[in-house]
């Protein structure tokens, strides 16, 4: 039976250490979690160890490679979040093995950061519509449609499972800046 408690109740949760681009931690692509380790309870420990660390840090996502776990793991949760204002509601997600799938053409470039990247922003291109299938929390398969931010953080992690930051994907980084620059000099574009 699971605990009823909230998640932030429950007992030995840890903020774990975020890596810093540079880290080749970053760079490394991240290896397949059987489906049975799912259900583990030092697993079980990591997703919310991973989620303590994510809302602590308030991002949106977070893959295991940027706490020095290469496992094909990401957690994601958009609510209320004062680095991303005004974004659209997702619950708490678990992804374990992603997969994505673009359903058209269709990309929108926005503003990306990244916890593992501080204070930095910059424009990155995103395919706008994904179809995702991954293992959730449980280890039961998953499969639906993202769209908007959501189709953006779930790409992001998804990068990071892959050994690549949202860097990696700016045509153009004259849009790289500060957030203090951003909210000075690019609040109108």
């Amino acid at each position: 039976m699971k605990d009823p408690k909230p998640l932030c109740y429950q007992a030995r949760m840890a903020i774990l250490k975020v890596a810093r681009l540079g880290n080749p931690v970053l760079r490394t692509p991240a290896r397949e979690v059987p489906a049975a380790e799912v259900n583990q309870p030092d697993f079980q420990r990591f997703i919310d160890d991973m989620v303590t660390t994510m809302r602590e840090y308030q991002g949106v996502g977070l893959a295991a490679v940027q706490v020095h776990e290469p496992r094909q793991l990401a957690v994601l949760e958009v609510a209320d979040n004062a680095r991303y204002p005004g974004k659209a509601a997702v619950p708490l997600s678990v992804l374990v093995n992603p997969a994505i799938v673009p359903l058209d053409d269709k990309t929108e470039e926005d503003w990306e950061g990244c916890l593992s990247i501080p204070e930095i922003r910059g424009r990155v291109p995103r395919y706008k519509n994904l179809r995702v299938t991954a293992l959730d929390r449980e280890g039961k398969e998953l499969e639906f449609v993202a769209s908007g931010f959501h189709a953006r953080v779930i790409q992001h992690e998804v990068d990071h499972l892959r050994g690549h930051v949202y860097l990696d994907r700016m045509p153009d980084l004259s849009t790289l800046t500060y957030l203090t620059e951003l909210s000075r000099y690019w609040t109108d574009r």
